[in-house]
């Protein structure tokens, strides 16, 4: 199975639209978006191309795609506008023998995990920083932001395929690499 993971759109509608593109691209499966789809919040600047409603209409075009969690920003509102669910605080997905914990990582994160199985995957958003894991019992994954990310880091997803986790850059830069074994 392919999965693309994205977090942290914050209403970018031109990030929005680059994330996209490189989903029909990259030929996923699904669509996995880790919360903060429509705000900037109090917190962030406004990103590039700051539209919120233009946002709402390019992922309800891919609602059949899109398996969401629930961000820090995300309100009941956003569920109004949204049509696929995005108010859950976290999913399960199994790959054979690998199984995701995906939350948004305002409620669970590394340093408040989940329960978690010994090789079981902890991926989250929300720091705006990327990184891929292996700790003593579990792997912990981060495809940074989509439109404000933190640290000098460059706006990112990741990609899961083949039990194999790569986090890559808009322009096509491989940003990390982790085998999920």
């Amino acid at each position: 199975m392919k999965i693309l993971f994205a977090s942290d759109i914050h209403g970018s509608a031109y990030y929005c639209k680059k994330l996209l593109d490189v989903y029909r691209e990259s030929k996923a499966e699904r669509l996995v978006l880790l919360g903060d789809l429509l705000y900037h919040g109090p917190r962030n600047d406004l990103p590039r191309e700051y539209a919120p409603k233009e946002v709402i209409r390019l992922l309800n075009e891919q609602r059949e795609e899109i398996c969401a969690v629930r961000g820090n920003c995300e309100a009941e509102v956003d569920q109004m506008v949204l049509h696929f669910p995005v108010m859950a605080d976290y999913i399960l997905l199994v790959d054979g023998q690998v199984t995701f914990f995906a939350t948004h990582g305002h409620l669970f994160h590394k340093d408040y995990l989940p329960p978690l199985k010994k090789k079981d995957v902890l991926i989250y958003g929300h720091t705006h920083l990327f990184c891929a894991e292996e700790k003593e019992d579990y792997f912990l994954l981060n495809p940074g932001s989509v439109s404000l990310p933190k640290g000098g880091n460059p706006q990112t997803y990741g990609l899961y395929e083949n039990g194999e986790f790569t986090v890559w850059d808009f322009e096509g830069n491989q940003m990390t690499r982790l085998a999920l074994r």
